[in-house]
């Protein structure tokens, strides 16, 4: 049985929703009374967006921050997904040696079941092969985020080769099969020069909303492999728009201009 790609079944799914909208589920937990409303808030923002969202994008950190108990619900909540068919992205921004590597594959891809994973590539491509054995899945790697710190590390010249640190990460996601390696983009540093610099393939585009993204800063890139643009806050703690589904609409509409 022929496995299909993540990256065709993503672009099939953008194609459907007519946008390239990524729903980040971002529960802050100081702002629901208790663990069992984050858990029906959650399910809430899956229904009020389902139809909307080419993607969904749980961020595993405010979940662990309520120790066993927030993993739970994230395991369940991650149930909830998979029964919408629309694809999964666990952002972990896990990095490590190889062994320990294989053991998050295992827990993400082989007992969850989501769809991609965001990795960390800074220990080298032999960190990120033990996510490569799984048919039909996908690791985003760190590329050029959206913090004012992505000038640290991602974006640093490389003097003696002309280059930035983030090509060295483009040129480990041509070494995997096509669509199985993305990366990372925030859109608050996806100027002309990176995208140029960037290799076609899936890209995770933080930032719009709460950040202060632009999606015109997108606009006439004609890329084959299909991108999605991430709104957390924006979607789930915005006064903007009066419902979860009338804000996660008007950004879905933001983004059909462009993907």
């Amino acid at each position: 049985m022929i496995v299909p790609s993540y990256a065709d079944r993503l672009a099939a799914r953008i194609s459907h929703t007519g946008s390239g909208l990524c729903v980040g589920i971002d529960p802050r937990p100081d702002k629901h009374a208790n663990l069992q409303e984050m858990e029906k808030f959650c399910l809430n923002v899956i229904a009020e967006t389902e139809e909307l969202a080419a993607a969904f994008k749980p961020n595993a950190a405010y979940f662990e921050a309520m120790g066993s108990a927030g993993y739970a619900v994230l395991e369940r909540i991650i149930e909830v997904m998979k029964r919408t068919g629309i694809p999964i992205i666990l952002d972990a921004k896990r990095g490590d040696i190889g062994t320990t590597q294989e053991h998050y594959a295992k827990g993400y891809f082989g007992l969850w079941d989501v769809d991609a994973v965001t990795l960390s590539p800074y220990m080298g491509f032999d960190s990120v092969e033990p996510f490569l054995g799984y048919e039909g899945k996908c690791v985003y790697l760190l590329g050029v985020t959206s913090n004012a710190g992505a000038a640290d590390l991602e974006l640093h010249d490389l003097k003696a080769e002309g280059r930035k640190v983030f090509e060295l990460v483009g040129d480990m996601a041509e070494r995997g099969e096509s669509g199985q390696i993305g990366m990372v983009l925030g859109l608050t540093n996806a100027t002309e020069d990176i995208l140029a610099r960037l290799p076609d393939v899936p890209l995770l585009i933080p930032g719009l909303g709460a950040q202060g993204g632009d999606v015109s800063a997108l606009q006439g890139e004609s890329r084959a492999a299909p991108s999605v643009i991430n709104v957390s806050r924006g979607i789930l703690y915005s006064d903007e728009k009066p419902t979860i589904r009338e804000r996660a609409k008007f950004y879905a509409d933001e983004i059909a201009k462009v993907i």
